[in-house]
């Protein structure tokens, strides 16, 4: 019996019309697949990336803005930082805001050093296209159809391959390897058979209302504020750019919250004993986002690897999903020059457990961030104590501190 699924398979494969070979093929344009392929350029690996969407919609998409340490030495280290360290905004501190008083974790003092970069994830998808065309490699955004094959047995002969279809012709890409670098509503990581990895889960119930408002920043360093009313939070994504946050229901109606009440809710939570004022201006972009976070294992099925947020996804509260992707590839990155320099297969063969490590710690620090600095429906008084507790020992004890202070301007690489 033939299925419908493998009818239209073959209907591709004869309507095909190009061929190419490679031996990285990665699926996805955000920050992961970017980033790998620039790293493997680096080794000379070759390597093609495919992304359905177009390069406008991945280059003016606003999200995450803030850049760990790591990640910005490891943009630098493959030449896509030039423009990042011209208009960036380095913090070396986030302030937490409770009871009306702010609190200020110093990490330049408790880390040796180390910052942050405050630089918005689109401006650096922008830095990193123009960087991968200009070295020569291939890079196909708008292709439509994208199915992976072949991808299941490690020790196999057989060559993974990808197919889809680009300006309506059908192409078939074959490679070495796929990573799959397609986000969480990717093709890659349904297309391992069931009962392969194990999805961990956790759904939390609330989520953020964000907007851009064209107004300078209120604070020349993020405020993390916890308030009766709810969680906010103040950011920045240039400095005529605000990004602010407030806790909301997950399935929030934005008809329900016209500017006036979105600018009211935030003066009342990010509220100060200490002579600070917010500053308002038009607000250009609102939405909201549910909260939640998962985790797959193992992150690679034969000689298929998934990456960011295809294999885990973690609350924006500990600003870690972008940078999470980016250590991700860095590791296949090196297993894979591995391979092609020496035929050692460990470290691909240790690439899920070896990310694994950094995924849950990192993991573990997002859900304390976000537990900690947010109001649940229905708390008790005992429970808004503790929280107040955790809060003023954080910012009273270096211990502590430290500890927030490592966690948020990033982990070593492994």
């Amino acid at each position: 019996m033939v299925t419908f699924a493998t009818q239209s398979a073959q209907v591709f494969e004869e309507s095909l019309s190009d061929l190419m070979r490679t031996q990285v093929g990665i699926v996805g344009a955000g920050p992961a697949g970017l980033v790998l392929s620039h790293l493997l350029h680096l080794q000379g690996i070759e390597s093609v990336v495919l992304e359905t969407r177009s390069r406008k919609y991945c280059e003016e998409r606003v999200r995450a803005g803030v850049l760990e340490q790591g990640t910005v030495d490891l943009l630098n280290e493959i030449g896509a930082g030039e423009r990042m360290m011209r208009e960036g905004m380095v913090h070396y501190g986030v302030n937490l805001r409770f009871s009306g008083r702010t609190h200020h974790i110093d990490f330049r003092e408790l880390t040796g050093g180390r910052g942050i970069m405050i630089y918005a994830q689109h401006e650096m998808i922008k830095d990193l296209v123009k960087a991968l065309l200009a070295s020569g490699d291939r890079l196909f955004f708008d292709v439509e159809d994208v199915s992976i094959r072949d991808f299941g047995e490690a020790k196999s002969s057989a060559k993974p391959s990808i197919l889809f279809r680009k300006d309506g012709k059908a192409q078939q890409l074959t490679c070495d390897f796929i990573a799959g670098c397609d986000g969480s509503h990717g093709v890659c990581r349904p297309s391992i058979p069931h009962g392969v990895i194990t999805s961990f889960e956790r759904i939390y119930p609330f989520g953020w209302l964000g907007i851009l408002a064209e107004a300078p920043p209120s604070s020349e360093e993020l405020i993390y504020a916890y308030h009766d009313r709810g969680f906010a939070l103040l950011s920045m994504r240039s400095p005529q750019i605000s990004r602010l946050y407030l806790q909301c229901q997950p399935e929030e109606d934005l008809d329900e919250w016209p500017d006036d009440r979105i600018w009211q809710e935030l003066h009342a939570r990010l509220a100060s004993t200490e002579g600070w004022t917010l500053t308002e201006g038009r607000i250009i972009q609102k939405g909201v986002t549910g909260m939640r976070s998962s985790v797959i294992e193992p992150m690679q099925y034969g000689k298929l690897f998934i990456a960011g947020d295809a294999a885990h996804i973690v609350p924006p509260t500990g600003a870690k999903g972008l940078n999470l992707a980016v250590a991700d590839v860095r590791v296949l990155a090196r297993a894979l020059a591995e391979y092609y320099s020496s035929g050692r297969q460990d470290l691909l063969e240790a690439y899920s457990s070896t990310c694994l490590r950094r995924v849950w710690k990192v993991q573990r620090f997002s859900s304390w961030m976000t537990s900690m600095l947010h109001r649940r429906e229905g708390e008790n008084a005992f429970d808004h104590r503790l929280e107040l507790a955790e809060l003023d020992y954080v910012t009273s004890s270096r211990a502590a501190s430290q500890t927030l202070a490592e966690n948020y301007v990033g982990l070593p690489m492994e």
